[in-house]
């Protein structure tokens, strides 16, 4: 396959715009670009298809320019319901460092970084509206989806303009970098059109742009975002063993796509992980794939092997067998206390609320259902204190099949 027709089969493919935009990508090294706006001090899953196909064009040869938007993210790109809420300058900054350096190391230094707002801040109004204002026909952004979605609930002229910024950071990168391509979203094209219409404009020249599908679960919803709550791509916001929970529970029917579109495994290597996939669907292979090769390009092999090792210790019920930073990194959404003292099993089931009275305790602990650090208990007497905590630090407990308690000393 060559480059072009390799994009396509893995789906990264939906919009194209520019003559042989496929023999620029398969015979010349050029510059292309892709861009984020600094909303938070790290990039999150949604993002990962973006920055692997990036990943992807470098590998080949060509120049990975990454703009972070320092200006554009003090006015938000137009949501499809209501306004963005602006975030301060001082936070911005700290979200482009944050991001700068995620990117740096997930492209192997390979790409160059710039932020919009060196180049924004050079205009004053009346210059931007002549320079760049002047080219745009307002019906024409009228016509856009990112826009005419949000005309009856209402947009603000800050987000109105925010297409007419990001149209000028790709006539400048195209000047200034000689970037001939931007990459992004299908969600960005209105935005990316309206750079390609401007470069025409101004310079009578011709550019180059592709989009990538929207990433979606079985369920039509954006990939790794559930109410809000990202799956970051910082392993300290979102540990590589809550990553790798989320990704071996993939769909059966989005699996094949995922692999395609995150990893860099040949359509060979995929191609054969689905037949064995389908042979025998309950061994997860293909989500235990796509969940192992992410986690080793995001945070390495070490990472990697350290989220199966969570993940088996749990299932198999063998506690013990990690220590009180992975069991920390599992267990940190479950219910925790602090052991103060020493107790008596029962005493403490009761007293940090674990069970409702003594007679409750007796009754899980006569079934069995009570396990402490992974063993079932029966003895309320038992002591609890940190001759039996895992490094002398962590208790965990277990009542029935799936409430954990984490217990620190």
């Amino acid at each position: 396959m060559t480059l072009f027709e390799e994009l396509k089969w893995r789906g990264l493919i939906k919009d194209i715009a520019g003559e042989d935009i496929d023999k620029k990508l398969n015979d010349e090294k050029i510059a292309f670009y892709w861009g984020t706006d600094p909303t938070a001090d790290s990039l999150h899953i949604g993002h990962y298809s973006s920055l692997v196909t990036a990943k992807r064009l470098a590998l080949a040869g060509h120049h990975p320019i990454l703009l972070v938007g320092g200006a554009t993210g003090l006015i938000g790109d137009p949501r499809p319901t209501a306004e963005r809420e602006i975030i301060s300058f001082e936070d911005v900054q700290k979200n482009l460092e944050g991001i700068k350096k995620q990117v740096e190391k997930i492209l192997d230094g390979k790409a160059e970084v710039v932020n919009n707002y060196d180049w924004i801040k050079q205009f004053d109004f009346i210059t931007f509206l002549r320079d760049v204002g002047k080219f745009i026909n307002v019906n024409y952004m009228l016509d856009k989806d990112i826009i005419s979605r949000r005309l009856e609930t209402g947009i603000t002229f800050a987000e109105f303009s925010y297409t007419l910024i990001q149209g000028y950071d790709f006539l400048h990168l195209f000047e200034e970098k000689n970037c001939i391509l931007q990459a992004a979203g299908s969600d960005q094209w209105g935005n990316i059109t309206t750079g390609l219409d401007l470069i025409k404009k101004k310079t009578g020249k011709d550019a180059y742009a592709f989009t990538m599908p929207l990433v979606l679960d079985a369920n039509g919803n954006k990939f790794g975002k559930s109410e809000g709550n990202a799956l970051w791509l910082d392993k300290n916001k979102t540990s590589s063993y809550e990553l790798y929970q989320y990704l071996i529970n993939s769909d059966d029917k989005m699996v094949e796509s995922y692999l395609k579109i995150f990893t860099f495994l040949t359509p060979d290597e995929i191609i054969e992980i689905m037949k064995k996939h389908n042979e025998a669907p309950h061994l997860r292979l293909a989500q235990k794939t796509l969940a192992y090769e992410i986690i080793k390009d995001l945070h390495g092999e070490d990472e990697a092997n350290k989220a199966i090792k969570i993940s088996n210790s749990l299932f198999d019920g063998n506690i013990k067998d990690l220590n009180s930073n992975e069991i920390i990194d599992c267990f940190k959404d479950v219910p925790s206390f602090e052991i103060e003292k020493e107790y008596s099993l029962i005493g403490l089931l009761v007293e940090k609320n674990i069970c409702s009275s003594k007679r409750e305790a007796r009754e899980f602990l006569n079934t069995g259902s009570i396990l402490i650090n992974g063993d079932k208990v029966t003895d309320e007497n038992m002591i609890i204190n940190k001759n039996i905590a895992i490094d002398n630090k962590l208790v965990v407990i277990r009542r029935g099949k799936k409430k954990y308690y984490l217990g620190k000393f």
